[in-house]
């Protein structure tokens, strides 16, 4: 007899997750297309029949989720979802704060999540290791891009153009290792075609940084580890596949195109 009450429970529970999943589709779809579409476009676009789409839209509607485009027909997204993004997802640091955590207990080393400042790396946020020999800096410093992961991948970012502009033709040498302004620009077209960097001393000696930028719809940040060289030189590949699977969590929930997958 109990079996036969749970069967239908766990159907209703089914039926509820299917109604949220047509109706995140509908509103992807619309995302996708802010000039609007019909109700006949959207049920080509999400694959669903049009009275099941007209249901849907209806009832997102009447939450504001959605608002008609008047008598001619059409949708777009509504003022509500507008309201709860910006009520709720517009401070990066909370947002981006357990992942830096995770991160930091992951690897056993100081992380930090940061922005670019004209020619230097902001740190807006950071988590310091918890161990003997570990790497301290204060949020809001400003290091030279030029020589840091964190700044290579935000530099990276821009145009080569933009670049040049901001950094003078001949880059103080910080350390033996700091690279050529020429030697930069190389490695920026890789930085930006496989989205990581790392600065292997070249900012401070026994100091190496690797890092991955941050794509989202608050704007593009770099999140960084950094390390002694004598641990970074043995860890170079643990750091890297660990920071590009945490930008992999924070462009899921928070990425730029979030709301179009």
């Amino acid at each position: 007899m109990a079996r036969q009450e749970a069967e239908p429970l766990e159907d209703q529970r089914q039926a509820g997750i299917q109604v949220i999943a047509r109706a995140a589709a509908v509103m992807r779809a619309l995302g996708k297309n802010p000039q609007g579409l019909s109700l006949a476009a959207i049920a080509q676009e999400v694959d669903l029949p049009r009275s099941t789409v007209q249901r849907i839209v209806r009832a997102l509607e009447h939450e504001y989720l959605i608002e008609s485009l008047g008598p001619n027909g059409g949708f777009r997204l509504g003022p509500a979802l507008g309201q709860l993004i910006n009520q709720t997802q517009t401070d990066i640091i909370s947002l981006v704060k357990p992942y830096l955590t995770e991160l930091s207990g992951q690897l056993q080393e100081s992380v930090c999540l940061s922005t670019l400042a004209g020619d230097k790396t902001y740190v807006i946020d950071r988590i310091v290791a918890e161990r003997e020999l570990r790497v301290v800096f204060p949020i809001g410093i400003q290091v030279p891009a030029y020589a840091t992961a964190s700044g290579k991948v935000l530099l990276a970012e821009q145009p080569i153009a933009t670049v040049r502009a901001l950094l003078p033709k001949e880059l103080p040498k910080l350390t033996p290792h700091t690279l050529t302004l020429s030697a930069l620009l190389e490695q920026l077209t890789q930085v930006h075609r496989e989205g990581h960097a790392c600065d292997l001393q070249e900012h401070i000696e026994g100091l190496s940084s690797f890092a991955v930028g941050l794509d989202t719809y608050l704007g593009f940040y770099s999140i960084s580890v950094v390390a002694p060289a004598s641990r970074a030189r043995n860890g170079e590949t643990f750091y890297r596949q660990a920071l590009l699977e945490c930008r992999q969590k924070v462009e899921r929930a928070i990425g730029k195109d979030a709301m179009l997958r």
